[in-house]
């Protein structure tokens, strides 16, 4: 049975790409999109939005993303993982209030350097494409924030684990290089989980969860529409009150728009104008 419009929460495993998953989905000839892709060594949450939830892209790259990462410390790959090739090697592991210390300096907004492997555009074709036929890549510096991070074991004199929470276009694999090169141990990542998703866990192995009406962007606050208005981009609505979000983003995302909801489904999506709250997405038949 082909999967019903909305989002759909995948287990990723580590190994194919966050394509080749989509592939082996019943997505029937519905559009549909990934909602942040994965790197093919990493696992856990993927997004597939299909039908009408396709449009709702650009709201989900800004909410708070959780990972867990092994880190291993001395040598530097060249693309920050273990799969690829030992570019620097640097000495023992650095004691855990060093670690804290460096840790500490990435916190908050910081400007990062994206892997040559990211899948960043360059020139219209992606950078780990460039960079797998061996020319070079040199990606300019991006904005990005780092919201919590913490060290949560170290146990060997090679490795580390990490939680990190942190903003869409954040490439952990990016920290880890530079935690090594802060700290002159160099490393890369043996392992990296994305856990959850705003307030999304990731499934078990196997399971998915479909997600529909309000609950596609649970952090939007919403209002109410007659049920028979037809909306239609750039409309312009009265203003009126808003129902809180059932899920509130933390400090540093956001603000979100609100959602346009008529008997349960979401019609469309909404910022607020001078005049009350303009459509700048419309959901078809709604969600």
């Amino acid at each position: 049975m082909p999967m019903l419009p909305g989002i759909h929460l995948v287990h990723k495993a580590a190994g194919p790409t966050s394509v080749a998953v989509m592939s082996g989905l019943p997505l029937g000839h519905a559009r549909h999109c990934h909602g942040g892709a994965l790197d093919p060594f990493a696992e856990g949450l993927l997004l597939v939005l299909v039908g009408e939830a396709t449009k709702l892209f650009p709201w989900l790259h800004d909410v708070p993303k959780c990972y867990e990462a092994e880190v291993v410390w001395g040598t530097e790959t060249d693309t920050g993982d273990a799969g690829g090739q030992v570019v620097a090697e640097g000495g023992a592991r650095p004691d855990p209030a060093s670690l804290d210390a460096a840790l500490a300096h990435f916190s908050g907004w910081t400007l990062q350097v994206p892997p040559a492997t990211s899948n960043k555009r360059v020139a219209g074709e992606r950078a780990w494409a460039r960079a797998h036929r061996g020319e070079t890549v040199d990606l300019p510096a991006c904005r990005v924030l780092l919201h919590q991070a913490r060290w949560t074991a170290h146990p060997s004199s090679t490795t580390s684990h990490l939680e990190v929470v942190v903003r869409g276009g954040f490439y952990v694999r990016a920290l880890a290089r530079d935690l090594g090169r802060l700290t002159g141990a160099r490393a890369h990542l043996r392992h990296l989980r994305r856990s959850a998703i705003g307030p999304w866990p990731c499934p078990e192995p196997g399971n998915t969860r479909h997600l529909q009406g309000i609950g596609v962007l649970p952090w939007c606050p919403q209002l109410r529409v007659a049920p028979g208005l037809r909306l239609q981009l750039g409309d312009v609505l009265p203003p009126a009150a808003l129902s809180p979000p059932g899920w509130r983003l933390p400090e540093g995302f956001g603000p979100p728009p609100a959602l346009a909801v008529a008997e349960g489904r979401v019609k469309a999506i909404v910022e607020p104008d001078n005049h009350g709250f303009r459509v700048v997405t419309v959901l078809g038949r709604g969600l």
